[in-house]
Parts: C-alpha cells; sequence; structure tokens
C-alpha cells in the first residue's frame, strides 16, 4: 500500500472502490475546508447597513461546514486511508479559484458566496452519483451535507431574491 493508503478499507468493499472513494472524498474535504475558511472570510469583511445580520448568519455556517469536513475527514480514515487537511493539500487539491472579494458590502459578500455555494454543491451531487453504488455509507453522508449547504444557500439567497422569486445578484 502506498503511504496514503492502510492495508484495509471497511468490510464488503474492495480496495479498487475504497481508493476511488476516498479519493472523491478528499476533494470534497478540501472543499469544505476552503468554504469554512471562505465564510469566516466572509463574516470579518462584510460592511454595510445589514452588517450584523450577515456577520452573524454567517458563524454557524461555519462551524456546522467544519463540523462536515470532520466527518469526512474520519470517513476517509475509516475506509483505511490518510486525510490531508493542511493549508498546502487544499491549495494544491483544488479545481477552483480562489474567493476575489475582501472587504465588500454584504450583498456583494452574498452573491459571491452564493456562487461559491452553487459550485459546491454542484460537486457534492456529483459526488454523491459517483459513489452511492459502491458505498451507500459515503453517498448517505454526502447526502446530508448537500442538504444543509443547499439550506445555507437559501439563507444567502433570502438577501438577493426578488419578490417575483428571480435572483438578483450584486457585483461590486
Amino acid at each position: 500500500m502506498t503511504d496514503n493508503y492502510a492495508d484495509y478499507t471497511t468490510p464488503g468493499m474492495d480496495f479498487e472502490d475504497s481508493h476511488r472513494i476516498t479519493d472523491i472524498l478528499q476533494v470534497r474535504l478540501h472543499a469544505l475546508n476552503d468554504l469554512h475558511l471562505t465564510l469566516k472570510h466572509a463574516h470579518w469583511n462584510v460592511v454595510g447597513p445589514d452588517f450584523i445580520s450577515v456577520h452573524e448568519m454567517l458563524d454557524p455556517q461555519v462551524n456546522e461546514v467544519r463540523a462536515w469536513a470532520d466527518l469526512v475527514a474520519e470517513r476517509i480514515a475509516t475506509m483505511g486511508a490518510s486525510p490531508k487537511g493542511t493549508p498546502g493539500s487544499i491549495v494544491t487539491g483544488r479545481t477552483w479559484e480562489d474567493y476575489a472579494i475582501n472587504r465588500g458590502s454584504t450583498l456583494a459578500h452574498i452573491s459571491a458566496l452564493n456562487d461559491v455555494y452553487t459550485g459546491v454543491i454542484q460537486d457534492f451531487r456529483n459526488a454523491i452519483a459517483e459513489t452511492g453504488k459502491a458505498d451507500p455509507m459515503t453517498e448517505d453522508i454526502l447526502v446530508e451535507i448537500t442538504r444543509g449547504l443547499e439550506l445555507f444557500q437559501w439563507f444567502l439567497r433570502s438577501f438577493i431574491t426578488k419578490s417575483d422569486g428571480t435572483l438578483n445578484p450584486v457585483s461590486e
């Protein structure tokens, strides 16, 4: 086995499926670690009339996303692989661009975070489709996390949705 994989996996799963699934989970772990840092960054840099509501809305999201990262990392370890959570591994393992807004209005941050959530959710849904047949336990974890991500995106979208139901994102 390589340094990343132990000589075991979960009972009933072959090594090929286990390695493929833990590789998928590793990218999701990078996404969750990146997301909680991005949310905290927005939390620190949001300004404007709705500052306090957005500032306080983001902290519970940060905490929940951190907990999901732990859940994913522990699933990777349970399957006999070594989860990577270092800053360097996040940067080299991600396939998305860094969050671009520093100090900005609540609407600018919410619009940008909405886009971040869209990408993360799409990638989680793809991971669900890729893991379900081989490992329903991993699929269940990914479904749970995706449900939470979609809820948090809905919270954000409430700030940028017009009364007719259309999104009105803002850019700065």
